[in-house]
């Protein structure tokens, strides 16, 4: 097929906020046990981490990870840990019906983190707790010393502050699911006050206010206009969660499942800024999208209740599933004036880019490797590229674009980098790319991932599918000819 796309610095989104290439942790599964924390691991630091994990996290450029959950976070005690390890208690986990050792706690993730070059995105317990619990540990984290908590925090070996800066308001609070679900009223008033405590506590941080647990929710909207009406002056984002899965092996409506995304973030933002003209406030909320991924291929696997870290949510994802996460990725960008965070749910093991065996190997998932191009190559301004190109029908959608596309542009770096998916399995792409105003600029790299089955894995034996080189468009005038793949995930670099 033939296509077209055209570009202009004009053609501005927004600023990218490095933060929407942000992870998570949960005390789930083997996400942290056997997964960024294992002692005895032939990897393991001083500290127990893999190293074999962390080596791949930074090839990621994660800039920020929320932990320690989800659903986990809405019954837990933070106080269970921290300080010396033989004194923390073992307790049941409600959440996930696991038993929680309480071994790796706050202290342990902020060390992680740095060892990282990740920033925490610290969750607070608004289910079994309430506005005190957090302001506490705001203090144990912040405070430089001289009150109980920062001492405490000294006492445990910790004499500086981790200065941590962005905090979520409980987790999923609509969700029947969730421990002390409330309602939007009695929610909005709980994160309300817990917000303004965390705040006096320490005037540098932000909030994230909980948003619907997704957009099929019965309370999808009302939650939001409610809860933000009484929480509005005390919070600076809201939250929005979504997954998808193809249960009905339909890939043109799976991969169409980003119509649906877009109309997701329109209507949260339509939201947002009608409470604002409500209040007459000249602030505005911008969005965490802080979980969002592709989640299926695990949803019913068998599992023993009270279980230490057994095998939880552990998809093994296919090549049709990058795609995807190609598409959401791209989707996000293309709103990244209103989203500033976005954690890709999760890291390790649980529906995630890496996976470990533990005491073992380690490989990269398929969903890997768009994460790991838009992470370390989408920088600077995002660009709404104008697109012609042929369109289909589907089950779930019409009118669907087989290409989809964001472009970002790096000033400094003199760099412009197209990103796009091919969504068709029969037809390749030759599309003209339209420069018109980056004079002197060339292809210098264009890297795909093409030529798979849709349900091509990877495995700790196999790890066969991943992205590979490709020879440079050639490029007449302003007018680059670039020849992409069916169903294809693609990366073009332009420079100076």
């Amino acid at each position: 097929m033939k296509a077209k796309i055209t570009l202009a610095k004009e053609f501005k989104i927004g600023e990218i906020d490095n933060r929407i290439y942000g992870s998570f942790i949960e005390h789930l599964g083997r996400a942290v046990y056997g997964g960024i924390y294992e002692p005895g691991h032939p990897t393991a630091d001083e500290d127990g981490f893999r190293q074999d994990v962390l080596d791949l996290v930074k090839k990621l450029n994660v800039p920020i990870v929320r932990y320690p959950g989800g659903n986990f976070v809405s019954g837990y005690n933070w106080e269970d840990g921290v300080g010396p390890v033989e004194n923390r208690p073992t307790r049941l986990d409600l959440a996930w019906n696991t038993t929680e050792p309480n071994t790796f706690g706050t202290n342990e993730f902020m060390k992680w983190c740095k060892k990282a070059n990740s920033d925490c995105m610290m969750a607070v317990n608004l289910g079994t707790r309430g506005p005190e619990e957090a302001r506490n540990l705001v203090e144990y984290m912040n405070h430089k010393g001289n009150s109980a908590w920062s001492d405490l925090r000294k006492a445990h070996g910790y004499d500086e502050p981790w200065g941590v800066k962005l905090w979520c308001l409980g987790n999923e609070m609509d969700g029947r699911w969730q421990m002390g679900a409330k309602t939007a009223t009695d929610y909005g008033l709980i994160a309300n006050e817990a917000s303004k405590m965390m705040k006096w506590t320490d005037d540098s941080i932000e909030t994230v206010l909980c948003g619907s647990s997704s957009r099929n929710s019965p309370t999808f909207g009302q939650w939001e206009q409610t809860s933000l009406e009484i929480a509005y002056d005390s919070i600076d984002y809201v939250s929005l969660h979504q997954y998808y899965g193809n249960h009905d092996d339909d890939t043109p409506s799976f991969l169409a499942r980003t119509l649906e995304l877009e109309e997701f973030i329109y209507t949260v933002i339509c939201v947002c800024d009608y409470v604002k003209a409500k209040k007459r406030s000249n602030k505005t909320i911008n969005l965490s999208f802080d979980e969002w991924n592709v989640w299926y291929h695990s949803n019913n696997a068998p599992h023993k209740p009270w279980d230490y870290a057994p095998p939880r949510l552990e998809d093994i994802y296919n090549f049709e599933d990058a795609l995807l996460i190609g598409a959401m990725l791209i989707t996000l960008l293309r709103h990244c004036d209103r989203i500033k965070i976005a954690c890709l749910a999760q890291l390790v093991n649980v529906i995630a880019p890496i996976f470990t065996q533990t005491g073992g190997g380690i490989f990269k998932q398929t969903i890997f490797y768009p994460f790991e191009h838009l992470s370390n190559f989408g920088k600077g301004v995002a660009l709404n590229p104008i697109i012609n190109c042929p369109k289909y029908d589907c089950k779930a959608f019409t009118d669907v674009p087989y290409l989809e596309s964001i472009a970002t542009y790096d000033e400094e770096n003199e760099e412009l980098v197209i990103f796009c998916v091919n969504k068709s399995q029969e037809d390749g792409a030759v599309i003209d790319v339209n420069l018109l105003d980056f004079e002197g600029y060339k292809p210098k790299e264009f890297i795909s991932m093409d030529g798979y089955d849709k349900n091509a894995e990877n495995g700790i034996d196999n790890p066969f599918v991943k992205p590979h080189l490709n020879e440079l468009p050639t490029m007449e005038n302003s007018v680059a000819t670039v020849a992409v793949k069916p169903f294809s995930w693609n990366v073009i670099k332009f420079g100076k």
